[in-house]
């Protein structure tokens, strides 16, 4: 009987039929089954740029500071390594520190995370270069800039700013001032800007240390309260371990003015 015409033919039909109906619910379940579709994340916003980076040109272009105008710094006459720049510190002092690499001609301004901001200076001239600590204790914008009576004395065409040039971008003192104290005494070691930008990186200062006037305002902005000063021959350990001279410095000016902020 299973060999009659009649079974296979039934046989066959039932195969059929299976195999349709497993087609049909094959299709079925893929109807249903969607690709899922993966969406990716939005992008994530940039952070804001530091202010110690940026276009150089921009950072030393002219600008209106307090009612005075600074011209611009020429950046195509400035060796790149005197431009105010984020790197990797390498004081080992805690944020907030200020550290002068006198070998070197850079001023460094801790920051968290393991990063200063670098600054160019000039320095002392032969006769007027120092090492020590100071602590920064007052500061002022846009000085009034006193000649001291033994300048005058030496220089009397200064006579005529016995009682003060008014501040502006020609002053010896430029567009910030930062007071170097030591045992809650003056110094008279300053920290200050200077029209004078083709000075930095160079021994040319009567003891005080000069910045371009950007960096002066951009390094004010950043020095709130007193700020602990290391002015080291260089960065190594035995530069950091190294007497205190005893030179002192030559005064640009005849004290703190009345009118500065002292930090506390």
């Amino acid at each position: 009987m299973s060999d009659s015409p009649l079974f296979s033919e039934r046989l066959n039909r039932r195969a059929f039929l299976g195999a349709s109906a497993l087609g049909a619910a094959s299709m079925a379940l893929s109807a249903c089954t969607t690709t899922e579709v993966v969406t990716p994340p939005p992008p994530v916003a940039a952070a804001p740029p530091d202010t110690a980076f940026g276009d150089t040109a921009t950072m030393y272009a002219a600008r209106t500071d307090e009612g005075y105008q600074l011209p611009a710094i020429p950046v195509a006459k400035l060796d790149p390594k005197f431009v105010r720049q984020i790197v990797v510190d390498p004081t080992g002092e805690k944020p907030g520190t200020i550290v002068v690499d006198v070998s070197e001609h850079f001023l460094y301004l801790v920051r968290d995370g393991g990063k200063a901001i670098r600054y160019g200076v000039s320095l002392g001239k032969a006769g007027f270069g120092w090492t020590g600590s100071a602590v920064v204790q007052a500061r002022k914008k846009w000085p009034v800039w006193t000649p001291p009576p033994e300048m005058i004395q030496r220089r009397p065409e200064l006579a005529k700013f016995k009682d003060g040039m008014p501040p502006g971008p020609q002053s010896p003192l430029g567009a910030r001032a930062l007071y170097l104290f030591r045992d809650g005494k003056d110094t008279m070691y300053r920290l200050h800007g200077t029209p004078e930008w083709d000075s930095i990186g160079k021994n040319a200062s009567s003891g005080c240390v000069r910045f371009m006037n950007q960096d002066i305002i951009d390094l004010y902005s950043r020095v709130n309260g007193p700020a602990q000063v290391f002015v080291r021959p260089n960065l190594s350990a035995a530069g950091k371990i190294m007497a205190v001279s005893s030179r002192t410095a030559e005064p640009i000016d005849a004290g703190v003015p009345k009118d500065a902020e002292f930090l506390k």
